[in-house]
């Protein structure tokens, strides 16, 4: 059931229509963030290596990236830019989550979306088809591990009848942390030591997502006491991208 919900939540696919979900299942779909992680990275490694057979490497990273936001309804580039707005135009904790639950894009969310699809568009230019194949699926994987570590870090900023789906995640229980660590890890330990598909170098930039997170978390306690989901979201897509960046260091 908390399978359905994590799927449910965390893409645009109807897994709903296969049974009711209740709601309280929601409250504890975070630890299962990262396996979410092995569907979208598998479908956005998929349609690049499909598409970069008969297009160039460049168009079929933004294909992939489009299948991504297509199965994901936005959900992670919407927290992103509602982060960017809040932290950009409040100046208080009031402020701030006022700004981030206005359904309307201000302009520093705007730029922050334009650079970090600038940034991301330059993958291909330096990562080969197969490297950025794997490192997809890595990256996706545990920078949502990563990102659902704040649940356990941080109390949420607001109440629950405040919450924009009106649920607040439960923290994680010790194996819950457990389940969502292997969930983060497995794709880049198999690629690593069963495949031999990913450098040994590669698995130890997994370090770098951990320190962004970390330091994200920093910047939500000192200004909003707490996270929100759209925090969840932008520190998602934030750790994902310092991952791919840390190993574009290790390829040039």
């Amino acid at each position: 059931m908390r399978l359905l919900a994590a799927l449910t939540f965390f893409t645009r696919l109807p897994f709903w229509r296969i049974r009711e979900i209740p709601a309280e299942a929601f409250k504890r779909v975070v630890p299962l963030w990262p396996l979410a992680g092995w569907l979208t990275g598998f479908v956005m490694a998929l349609v690049l290596w499909l598409c970069s057979n008969v297009i160039p490497l460049t168009l079929a990273w933004i294909v992939a990236l489009v299948a991504r936001l297509l199965l994901t309804g936005c959900l992670h580039e919407d927290g992103l830019a509602d982060f960017i707005d809040g932290f950009g135009g409040g100046t208080t904790r009031e402020r701030t989550l006022a700004i981030m639950k206005d359904s309307h894009i201000g302009t520093y969310g705007v730029i922050g979306l334009i650079v970090y699809f600038a940034l991301m568009l330059q993958l291909p230019a330096t990562l080969s088809r197969d490297t950025l194949c794997v490192v997809i699926l890595a990256g996706d994987c545990w920078a949502k591990c990563c990102a659902a570590q704040l649940i356990n870090l941080l109390p949420y900023a607001r109440k629950e009848e405040e919450a924009k789906n009106k649920t607040v995640y439960d923290r994680m229980k010790w194996h819950e942390f457990l389940l969502c660590l292997f969930f983060g890890l497995a794709p880049a330990a198999a690629m690593t030591f069963w495949l031999d598909w990913m450098p040994l170098s590669f698995f130890w930039l997994l370090a770098v997502p951990v320190a962004v997170m970390l330091l994200m978390a920093l910047l939500m306690k000192r200004r909003l006491q707490g996270y929100t989901g759209d925090c969840c979201g932008a520190t998602f897509l934030l750790c994902e991208l310092s991952y791919y960046f840390a190993a574009l260091l290790i390829v040039q």
